[in-house]
């Protein structure tokens, strides 16, 4: 596994990938539309994006640890926010194309406690057409709890998932 580094303390002015090509999406994970969401903010950094998120008590699977969805969901959705970006850039658009999850799979490595700010990090490994692969990593302080290579498709008009954005 190649390990991607993020200054954890980096600034971030700009706005998120979310608010920028998605400020009225309301998916769970990390549509700003959405106030019951998770609502992730992912940045690009690099090559790298990133995302920090602090969980809460009501994401705790029991006393001071992740509950394993919610680790599913932010590398979900923090992985297909990096895809439109990749694909975004490699086609040299002004917008990211609405992107949707093909497969993901995570490996819950470790507990992910709830005590701390959370750090994603998500690259692309490979673009082939509409697809693009993705790897990410969810780290709490300096060690990695959960992984995730997703694919993650490109839709097209007639796609439910198209208007999105």
């Amino acid at each position: 596994m190649t390990t991607h580094t993020a200054d954890m303390n980096a600034p971030t002015e700009s706005l998120s990938l979310q608010d920028t090509f998605g400020a009225d999406t309301r998916c769970f994970g990390c549509g700003p539309a959405n106030e019951q969401g998770l609502r992730i903010k992912s940045f690009v950094e690099g090559d790298v994006v990133v995302a920090r998120w602090r969980p809460e008590r009501h994401h705790e699977a029991f006393d001071g640890v992740l509950n394993g969805g919610i680790c599913g969901a932010l590398l979900d959705c923090h992985g297909n926010w990096t895809a439109a970006w990749a694909l975004m850039l490699a086609r040299g658009l002004d917008q990211t194309p609405p992107t949707v999850t093909a497969e993901f799979h995570v490996k819950l490595r470790r507990p992910t406690p709830t005590d701390c700010e959370l750090l994603l990090r998500a690259w692309a490994v490979a673009i082939d057409g509409d697809k693009v692969t993705i790897e990410a990593e969810l780290v709490a302080g300096d060690k990695v709890t959960a992984t995730c290579r997703g694919i993650f498709i490109a839709v097209h008009e007639g796609h439910p998932a198209f208007p999105r954005w």
